[in-house]
């Protein structure tokens, strides 16, 4: 069955709110009674930036849909100073500023992972008013957490790491080598993706090329979640020879094609309906 799209987020509420479901002591709920536009946000990967190939292009093609898409800038306040939480708490904090409805979460790398445990740790009393109601995971980097894989640094590599205290990356979206600090690594086994069962209903692309994030890893932690659906695509990590396809999914996935049609109507009745523009923090 089709999941369902924005029109039919009220309708289903009831049903929604019956869903939940123990994690690490907690309850993970998708609430009753949130009525609204929904929001969506992309979520950049590592040493990436809110400028990427991928957020303009997402921010593109929702834009003639109405809608603007909220783009957290995980460089800031510096990068230097980057972990998983403090990204868990900048999504936090973009989402309770927002007036209530149901949120997704689009997320690249490891601004996958970033997604998967935003929603897993939603603040109840956010839930309550914009849940987290889908996921839309690209080449998630699913094993950073507990298993805190950091490329080719090896077990060397880290411990010189945590005895300087920092190393120093190539930031893509810079173009220029930055330092790091050793409290990303250390924060990172706080986060077990796989630990975590539950979660709202979550579509995955995974390019059969990837070199820096694993399909295989991504097949066996999809494999055991009912609600995830996985599509491996003939590609590389950027995935970018699979947008086209990539969006087609995403606008079924979320309903998206109903309302392209449903302002066009709009327009050819002469009634004019503004919409926002590109992507905002």
């Amino acid at each position: 069955m089709r999941p369902p799209g924005e029109e039919t987020f009220r309708a289903c509420a009831d049903a929604v709110a019956r869903t939940s479901s123990e994690h690490l002591g907690g309850r993970y709920v998708l609430y009753r009674g949130t009525p609204g536009k929904m929001h969506l946000f992309y979520l950049h990967g590592f040493a990436s930036s809110t400028q990427s190939t991928k957020a303009a292009w997402l921010a593109k093609r929702l834009q003639p849909l109405g809608y603007r898409l909220h783009c957290p800038d995980f460089n800031e306040p510096e990068f230097e100073t980057l972990t998983t939480s403090r990204m868990i708490g900048q999504v936090d904090d973009a989402i309770a500023r927002l007036p209530a409805g149901p949120v997704v979460l689009i997320g690249s790398s490891l601004g996958g992972f970033v997604a998967w445990h935003t929603a897993a740790r939603q603040p109840p009393a956010v839930a309550r008013r914009s849940p987290i109601s889908r996921l839309v995971l690209l080449a998630p980097a699913l094993d950073f957490g507990a298993s805190r894989r950091m490329g080719d640094l090896g077990t060397e590599g880290i411990n010189r790491w945590r005895e300087t205290g920092h190393i120093e990356v190539f930031h893509h979206a810079f173009g220029e080598t930055r330092r790091l600090e050793y409290g990303l690594y250390a924060d990172a086994a706080r986060y077990d993706s796989f630990a975590v069962d539950t979660g709202p209903p979550t579509v995955i692309f995974q390019g059969r090329q990837d070199d820096a994030v694993d399909p295989a890893m991504v097949e066996r932690f999809s494999r055991t979640r009912s609600y995830v659906e996985l599509h491996l695509l003939d590609d590389g990590h950027q995935l970018h020879d699979s947008l086209d396809t990539i969006w087609r999914q995403i606008a079924d996935f979320l309903g998206l094609e109903g309302r392209r049609d449903r302002r066009r109507a709009r327009t050819v009745s002469g009634e004019k309906e503004a919409g926002p523009s590109g992507c905002s923090d």
